[in-house]
């Protein structure tokens, strides 16, 4: 049975760093800076790669509490999926000519990829579940927060009892709590998920709203949500490419102002004549 560490990869490396000896400190240092090639190389490769001897690279990872190197490697790996970026730079040089090409040609197959995942009906049926909510409330953390904020800005012109949540300086539990199912509920949990996402989603569903789960596509589908749409984000570099999510966004709330008839083309065209009566555009 595997033997892994409860602290992070890293921070078993950074609380043995000052007793390692040098050639262990030699490599702690390399990765530090690069600890995703620990997962994208064998034992006698990253030796080679960090210049120490292969038995070095057996100590420290005893060192850092692990049964063997593989047991290492799997922990780098579930670290590596989470998202965060140092562990998806590498030391290898980029041979790619043209990387403008690669970034953007990735770009334009993560939202085809993503939209064939969608069908119209799914998309209006929850155009229409927002439209006829008592109250919708979109959450988002890190960096989900950015698209839940800009879908609940486009949807505003519309949809007068949306609420950002949560509001700086908030908990959570008092907006959960008056969740009910006359409510919708759409939860952005894009790479890295806090911790208590999960916890925060199953708090919704018991309420009986109805809950709209955006991720990327990396997650199974979750059949404990009213939909799940899953968002491709693959990038050649150490960041994700959201264009995917921000393309979701945009036809979602397209489709909910085309969904909203006339009482929203009077919304609109009253905004409209407020901007010019206070000179705000």
């Amino acid at each position: 049975m595997s033997e892994i560490p409860k602290s992070s990869f890293l921070g078993a490396v950074r609380e043995n760093l000052s007793r390692m000896p040098p050639t262990e400190r030699r490599l702690a240092e390399f990765l530090l800076n690069f600890p995703g090639e620990l997962a994208s190389y064998n034992a006698s490769e990253l030796a080679k790669l960090a210049n120490v001897s292969n038995a070095t690279v057996s100590r420290f990872v005893q060192r850092l509490g692990y049964k063997s190197y593989e047991d290492a490697r799997h922990h780098v790996r579930n670290e590596q999926s989470t998202g965060a970026a140092i562990y998806l730079s590498g030391t290898k040089e980029d041979t790619v000519s043209d990387l403008v090409d690669v970034h953007f040609a990735q770009a334009g197959r993560n939202l085809t990829d993503t939209g064939k995942t969608m069908s119209i009906t799914e998309i209006d049926e929850i155009a229409d579940a927002i439209l006829s909510a008592r109250r919708v409330a979109l959450f988002g953390f890190r960096t989900s927060q950015a698209f839940a904020s800009y879908l609940h800005w486009q949807m505003l012109q519309v949809v007068d009892n949306s609420r950002l949540l949560p509001q700086p300086g908030q908990t959570l539990a008092e907006e959960i709590a008056s969740f009910t199912e006359k409510d919708c509920v759409l939860y952005f949990g894009l790479p890295r998920r806090i911790r208590n996402n999960d916890l925060i989603l199953e708090h919704i569903r018991k309420s009986g709203a109805k809950l709209l789960y955006i991720t990327d596509d990396t997650l199974p589908p979750n059949a404990g949500v009213t939909w799940h749409l899953r968002c491709r984000i693959a990038a050649p570099g150490q960041l994700f490419n959201h264009v995917s999510v921000i393309g979701l966004c945009h036809f979602l709330a397209t489709r909910v102002i085309e969904r909203a008839g006339t009482p929203a083309r009077k919304r609109l065209s009253y905004i409209e004549a407020l901007h010019d009566s206070l000179k705000e555009l």
